[in-house]
């Protein structure tokens, strides 16, 4: 039995470009497909975030018509509702690498706010990354990439192969003209390497020890592919 460690946001909301508060928190289905996933396969969670705060669900990743309808959201509420390591977070300050065989990131629009200016965060995923350790990362979440930066500035995953929400589908969800920055153009401005899928069908890219998602649909793939690498 391994131990991953879920790294989620702390925030409730998005700030867009004109100031406003966009609510959100974390996406539900990329948090939930992957730990049925990892619990049926017989391991253990922890959640971390930063400063050890509830993580909060956004209210949209919960609608009928993003879960297949109203049998599907209400499953997905239900299994999230089941949940507990998302009840009781560690502090993301507090986390010690060396405890965790794999660490995960679902997405929502949080990580642009907080996750993508952590520096804390931005070490851990820099010690994962170079302790060779699984390290999945899914949908907005590679925002959080953009904090992994060395000392003379240079981002850790530049050269890797990466999926991210892309801008099409940003555009597509309506809030690619709000946003501050968007996060395709942000990754490929850091040397990442973005392979686009089609919108909204399931995208995963392997890089090494990286497994990382375009959207919602790739989170229960992105799942099998961290499974194939803890067995």
């Amino acid at each position: 039995m391994s131990k991953i460690l879920f790294v989620m946001t702390g925030v409730d909301h998005w700030t867009l470009a004109d100031g406003t508060k966009h609510p959100t928190g974390f996406w539900a289905e990329e948090a939930v497909a992957p730990y049925e996933a990892f619990r049926a396969a017989g391991h253990e969670i922890a959640v971390a975030t930063p400063g050890g705060v509830v993580p909060t669900v956004d209210r949209g990743s919960l609608a009928p018509e993003v879960n297949g309808g109203q049998e599907g959201a209400d499953r997905v509420a239900a299994a999230l509702e089941s949940i507990t390591e998302i009840k009781n977070p560690l502090g993301l300050e507090d986390v010690n690498l060396d405890d965790y065989d794999a660490v995960f990131y679902p997405g929502g629009h949080g990580p642009m706010e907080d996750l993508a200016v952590n520096a804390t965060s931005g070490k851990l995923l820099i010690d994962t990354l170079d302790s060779g350790k699984p390290l999945a990362v899914v949908c907005h979440a590679p925002a959080a990439l953009l904090a992994a930066t060395h000392a003379d500035g240079a981002n850790a995953f530049a050269g890797y192969r990466v999926a991210a929400f892309t801008n099409a589908e940003e555009t597509q969800a309506g809030l690619a003209d709000k946003a501050k920055w968007l996060l395709e153009t942000r990754l490929v401005e850091a040397g990442v390497d973005v392979r686009v899928g089609e919108p909204w069908a399931p995208n995963v890219v392997v890089d090494r020890n990286l497994v990382t998602g375009q959207n919602p649909s790739s989170s229960a793939p992105l799942a099998a592919e961290v499974l194939k690498k803890l067995a």
